[in-house]
């Protein structure tokens, strides 16, 4: 048997006859017994080896057993058991063993047996001690573990509801739209019962309120006007309440909390737990947002008004970025306009033409319940369809007479010198897509690039049959504006040809019903003239006497 496989036994006794008859016994039962004749002997040992089980006198030369116990219990292993072996017991030396943590007294002689069943009753309770030392080392890694999981959650929540925060104030595009944003994420990640956003200024002397958002239907249904439109609704009380913290926040700057309200009693009753949050706009506060809990749901915390403070940060940042946009956009698309029109006014008889074909073009699409989003393409798109015709000369642009096949190729350029001009900007990437293509024909037979039926996009398709329509309404300067019969039925001839056939169908019943010019109240623009001037849309007519090109 390898020696190592039992425990390790030191013996420390200045009586060499004990350690001698110690170690025959001891080896015999398996054990690996250390021997040393005194506790400084026992000392150097333990330095390179380990011990299970230690027995020891109490009186040794250099250093006696009591010192060696403690030195055990203080330096080496306070779970190693010391037995305390002496010839002469006393009251004194009990009491002492105890204090430096010997776990047992034997009297010499002693009895081999009775040494052996010693041996293995303080090992036996050294292994449970160490288990349950381990166990409870184990308990308390778990129990820690556990924690950093838990705040782990917590920040990985954090993280979560930040995130969302940001994602959605980047894609709001209207500055009315971050308002109700706002209240209605106040709601969701708060768990609110209610939020209001309040306009206020130190000019007001009472907060105007924007919007509100409700979790229980019925105060929705209490706030809701004939007009659909949630309107601005106080409780009982809010005049002194509500409306006296908000002209607070105003005066500090900084976020309110009011965690518990049946405390404080700022507010009215209904209300348990508050907060108001100010959105400032370049150093000065635009508004506050408040957040209150009628219902017994857990109370606000300082997290719950930090996630507001941070909400109100983004969505000043989104109104002035909003602001900015929009006024980049504002100043573009007038510049945009100005160079349309500085290409119509090129032509005496050009007049307006830009503007009329995004009116009927939106007219068509209202009819074909286009989105919001689509009319607001098509302005853009019918207003600049022609701003590519800047690249053409105007020995060619403006000739009387009729093109050479070179000539009308270089016509055909304008599609795509406008789509690129557009392109540039990086806003409008779908409405650059229309001017390249509005001169497509659903058969094919169209340019740039000789695209057919859904190939071509559809709002291009609509704003063809429009730009076709005005174009041979208008005087030009090679001949007089067509009659309209004529014109509605060369439009219908070239249905499945030029033309998507649904969308001719639908430009021929608003002409029927009146509704051709509907798109002008969108456009804000004046009241056209019948037949009013307009700048060719193509030469074909002067190439090949056809209208349809």
């Amino acid at each position: 048997m390898d020696n190592k496989e039992k425990e390790t036994l030191l013996f420390v006794d200045d009586e060499e006859s004990i350690l001698e008859i110690a170690n025959d016994y001891f080896r015999q039962r398996g054990y690996y017994v250390i021997t040393a004749r005194n506790g400084s002997e026992a000392v150097e040992i333990l330095e390179n080896e380990k011990i299970d089980c230690c027995f020891t006198d109490i009186n040794m030369p250099e250093m006696d057993g009591l010192e060696l116990a403690e030195y055990l219990r203080t330096k080496i292993d306070n779970t190693i058991p010391v037995i305390i072996m002496t010839g002469f017991p006393s009251l004194d030396n009990t009491i002492r063993t105890l204090k430096n943590g010997v776990v047992d007294f034997l009297i010499k002689p002693v009895n081999l047996n009775q040494m052996e069943i010693c041996v293995r009753r303080v090992l036996r309770e050294r292994q449970l001690f160490i288990d349950n030392l381990i166990l409870k080392q184990e308990v308390e890694k778990k129990k820690q573990l556990e924690k950093l999981n838990q705040e782990l959650s917590h920040k990985v929540e954090e993280l979560h509801i930040l995130n969302k925060i940001m994602s959605e104030f980047s894609m709001i595009s209207t500055s009315s739209d971050v308002f109700d944003r706002l209240v209605d994420m106040t709601t969701e990640i708060t768990y609110a019962d209610e939020s209001r956003f309040y306009v206020v200024n130190e000019t007001m002397k009472f907060p105007f309120e924007v919007t509100a958002s409700f979790v229980n239907q019925s105060d929705v249904a209490s706030n809701i006007g004939s007009d659909g439109k949630i309107f601005s609704h106080h409780r009982p009380g809010s005049e002194n309440g509500e409306h006296k913290l908000i002209m607070g926040v105003l005066s500090d700057k900084s976020p309110l909390l009011i965690s518990d309200n049946r405390v404080h009693r700022n507010l009215s009753e209904e209300i348990l737990s508050f907060m108001a949050v100010p959105l400032i706009i370049r150093g000065k506060i635009f508004g506050v947002l408040t957040a209150s809990v009628h219902n017994g749901h857990a109370l606000f915390t300082e997290k719950a008004l930090y996630y507001l403070s941070f909400m109100t940060h983004k969505a000043a940042y989104a109104i002035e970025n909003l602001a900015l946009y929009e006024n980049i956009y504002e100043n573009l698309f007038s510049t945009l306009n100005t160079l349309v029109q500085t290409i119509e006014a090129r032509d005496p008889y050009t007049k307006r033409h830009s503007e009329q074909v995004a009116s009927i073009a939106v007219a068509i699409a209202k009819e074909m319940c286009c989105s919001a989003e689509e009319l607001d393409i098509l302005k853009v798109a019918g207003r600049l369809h022609d701003i590519g015709k800047i690249g053409i000369k105007d020995e060619i642009l403006l000739k009387p007479g009729r093109l050479t096949a070179e000539e009308f190729e270089k016509i055909k350029e304008h599609p795509v010198i406008g789509g690129r001009i557009v392109k540039q900007l990086g806003l409008w990437d779908r409405e650059q897509q229309i001017i390249r293509h509005h001169h497509e024909h659903y058969d094919g037979t169209g340019y740039p690039d000789g695209l057919k039926k859904e190939e071509i996009p559809f709002l291009a398709r609509i704003l063809s049959v429009a730009d076709v329509y005005d174009a041979m309404s208008s005087d030009r300067i090679y001949r007089e504006r067509m009659e309209e019969s004529k014109i509605l039925r060369l439009i219908e001839k070239g249905a499945g040809t030029q033309f998507d056939p649904d969308i001719v169908d639908v430009f021929q019943h608003i002409y029927k019903e009146g509704k051709l010019w509907s798109g002008r109240e969108d456009l804000n623009l004046r009241p056209l003239e019948p037949h009013s001037s307009a700048l060719p849309d193509c030469a074909t007519p002067r190439l090949n006497g056809g209208i349809l090109l």
